[in-house]
């Protein structure tokens, strides 16, 4: 039994807590809302985000920082990538060893342009990380918790670190594998976010499976792009982390993303969307990281900058749409063939 912390209590840091819960390990979960805790601990439930789902009472809700990580094995940062520096920066202030982390969020940053493995080591010194792994893949939080069958990735440049955390969540229903490509492990799951605001805005248009089958397949190939760019190996991108998450994020009405693109499609502007939600759409800062990141590297994606330009810029979706299957002809195969050639050249 591991004594591991789980900071952030939505809906995928509570699943998450659910299944090292199942495993035997002590959960510490903290959240910042004290009603919230409160109802985790006397209830055992979370509501807001996983309805009508009862917790295990090994399971400890927490609402201080230092008490949640105090003496344990392993911390699982499932905060959304814009909380993410000040969670690292509390978290330093009460621990003085080295930590196993393990974070959960899919999102680049904006400005910096910067991973979220890469916001962590800026932001926690050497001698307090044993290591960072990322832990992704095509998971709804939703079936996550009713321990429907799920298969995610542990990626980290320490096998060792990455095979811990393996050890850490594996059991029947939620499978782990292992795998090194930490950049294109982020890349998919962060980029994916994106084809599904889009996906999400073509059925809120009305259009069919033809027009999601293509957005995908060639939202794939923009993940694959500029993944490779910033050195992933291409590979990964047909993996759980790039074409499994895609797949998940672009079909499911459990997709925050999704959903957000299907009221865009509706009509419905950004502001309104976000409000309506109520929760965090990593999609929208991460369309905006990844067109500036394309900008800067010269690195064409055209799916991502139509969608910069209808959240951004109050572009007309559908006009975007159109915009787009009249782009100049091309060839299909050419960045696949390129991306390969590349890899296996060197």
């Amino acid at each position: 039994m591991k004594k591991v912390a789980v900071l952030g209590a939505g809906s995928w840091g509570t699943a998450l807590a659910m299944v090292l819960a199942d495993n035997g390990h002590e959960v510490r979960l903290w959240g910042h809302k004290k009603d919230q805790i409160d109802e985790i601990n006397v209830n055992h439930t979370n509501n807001k985000y996983l309805k009508d789902i009862i917790l295990s009472d090994s399971i400890v809700g927490f609402s201080s920082m230092q008490e949640s990580v105090a003496n344990v094995d392993a911390i699982i940062l499932a905060v959304p990538t814009k909380a993410m520096r000040e969670v690292c920066q509390d978290v330093k202030q009460y621990i003085d060893t080295p930590h196993l982390f393990v974070h959960v969020s899919k999102g680049i940053e904006p400005d910096t342009h910067l991973r979220v493995s890469e916001v962590i080591e800026e932001e926690l010194p050497a001698n307090l990380r044993e290591a960072v792994v990322v832990l992704s893949g095509p998971s709804h939080a939703e079936e996550v918790s009713k321990k429907q069958p799920t298969t995610v990735t542990a990626a980290s440049t320490s096998l060792e670190a990455a095979e811990k955390v393996q050890d850490l969540f594996i059991n029947q229903h939620f499978r782990v594998y292992t795998n090194s490509d930490v950049v294109g492990v982020e890349i998919g799951g962060s980029l994916k976010n994106i084809i599904a605001l889009a996906a999400g805005i073509t059925d809120g248009l009305g259009y069919g499976d033809n027009a999601k089958a293509a957005l995908i397949t060639r939202g794939l190939a923009e993940i694959a792009r500029l993944g490779s760019r910033l050195g992933a190996n291409p590979l990964t991108f047909l993996g759980l982390t790039g074409m499994g998450d895609l797949i998940v994020t672009c079909t499911s009405v459990h997709s925050r993303n999704w959903r957000a693109g299907n009221m865009l499609g509706k009509g419905m502007k950004l502001e309104e969307v976000l409000e309506n939600m109520g929760m965090v759409v990593e999609g929208v800062r991460t369309t905006k990281a990844a067109y500036q990141l394309s900008q800067k590297l010269q690195v064409k994606m055209p799916l991502t900058s139509s969608l910069y330009h209808v959240l951004f810029d109050h572009v007309n979706p559908k006009d975007a749409v159109d915009e787009l299957m009249n782009r100049n002809k091309t060839t299909e195969l050419d960045d696949l063939a390129q991306l390969l050639g590349d890899r296996f050249s060197s």
